[in-house]
């Protein structure tokens, strides 16, 4: 298969072809892929696919970069991303339910997105992905007329990919960087309830194995170093590819908290005029949570509303964070000290799933029940490079 250009566009010959001979985990139904396309879905499909079967629900993912920036499984679709798509919550189907929630988790970084779902896509997920800034989907397969529907969108350029849920990849997988082809198994264990026994101190309900299984899942395909912060079959927060790991929980905590501020009345209170765009308003809101908008962005955000914003002081800020309880939170490798622990406890987590086995993990435990936040420890290390 010849690709549209490699990783950057200077990169002019790119190709793929199956490893075993006649045997592809895809196949192009719409649109000419780029490396990086392949390689988001890819991985976006792999994570769809172990999350769905891990806990028997379609699932979705979001991914930007080879690494999601949402993931979700099906399940309640709230007021503030229902207005946000014009959607009616209470019809919603689970396919769509589980997109829009993974989109929801950073809606900013999911523009121009690559969209993976565990389920064929039906009627309702091609018309909403009709609306939305996307660039590709791989699914299991299309209802009748769905591929057409997206095949109108970024005129006849947008990716429609097919995977094939009855292949099984080879057990040796390899890479070549700068001459050197690299080899190593691939890594096969399931992702299951059986990874969180370990439970060294407090307990975990139903809802929080859950969200632990679908984090485990999550960080399995995002670069590491890498955390997540999941609630209700959903993330909240990835952080990825950061060199120090509490580096992760803080970036994944502040998308957290960008996440529960914009359900915020204040937020929400935002006049925008009819003409500013979706993917505008998000940012807005993003910047306006933020808080430190130059004179420049002032000005502009005055020209997009229709009233005077509402005001969010400090002190509103801190009220409404407080109430952000039950999240997961999990860690592809061992927390190296208690430090992300004290992290997440500032956003809401009561519960914590990472591989143990640091020299500190005795700092680690100690911080959780301290902070009353049940520990589990898998054993699994979930590296992504």
């Amino acid at each position: 298969m010849d690709l549209r250009y490699g990783i950057n566009p200077q990169q002019r010959a790119a190709g793929a072809e199956p490893v075993q001979p006649g045997q592809w985990p895809v196949r192009v139904l719409q649109g000419s892929p780029s490396y990086i396309n392949m390689l988001d879905a890819l991985n976006s499909w792999q994570l769809v696919l172990e999350a769905s079967r891990a806990l028997n629900r379609p699932a979705a993912a979001s991914f930007k970069h080879v690494s999601p920036a949402g993931a979700a499984l099906a399940g309640p679709v709230d007021a503030v991303t229902a207005e946000l798509y014009g959607v009616d919550p209470d019809r919603i189907g689970p396919l769509t339910s589980a997109y829009l929630r993974a989109r929801d988790s950073d809606p900013k970084s999911s523009y121009g997105d690559f969209v993976a779902v565990s389920h064929p896509v039906d009627a309702e997920l091609a018309d909403l992905l009709a609306r939305v800034v996307c660039d590709g989907i791989i699914a299991p397969g299309y209802a009748p007329g769905t591929t057409a529907v997206l095949g109108r969108k970024k005129n006849g350029r947008f990716l429609v990919l097919e995977a094939d849920t009855a292949y099984a990849p080879p057990r040796q997988e390899s890479r070549e960087v700068f001459g050197l082809r690299l080899t190593q198994q691939r890594d096969e264990q399931a992702v299951y309830a059986g990874l969180l026994d370990d439970v060294v101190c407090g307990t975990l309900s139903t809802g929080a194995t859950e969200d632990l299984l679908l984090g485990l899942a999550t960080l399995r395909y995002t670069q590491s170093n890498s955390v997540c912060y999941l609630r209700g079959g959903q993330t909240l927060g990835i952080g990825a590819g950061q060199q120090s790991r509490v580096d992760c929980t803080r970036l994944a905590g502040a998308k957290v908290d960008t996440w529960w501020l914009r359900r915020h009345p204040a937020v929400r209170a935002l006049a925008f005029r009819p003409e500013v765009r979706r993917q505008e308003r998000i940012n807005w809101q993003i910047r306006f949570i933020e808080g430190d908008l130059t004179p420049d962005e002032t000005a502009r955000l005055s020209t997009a509303l229709s009233a005077p914003a509402p005001e969010l002081t400090d002190s509103q800020r801190t009220d409404w964070l407080a109430g952000l309880h039950d999240v997961a939170f999990v860690s592809d490798g061992a927390l190296p000290f208690r430090d992300n622990v004290d992290h997440a406890h500032r956003h809401g987590v009561s519960c914590i799933a990472e591989p143990g086995g640091s020299i500190r993990a005795t700092e680690v435990e100690d911080a959780c029940r301290e902070h009353g936040i049940a520990l589990a420890r898998t054993g699994l290390r979930l590296f992504h490079h």
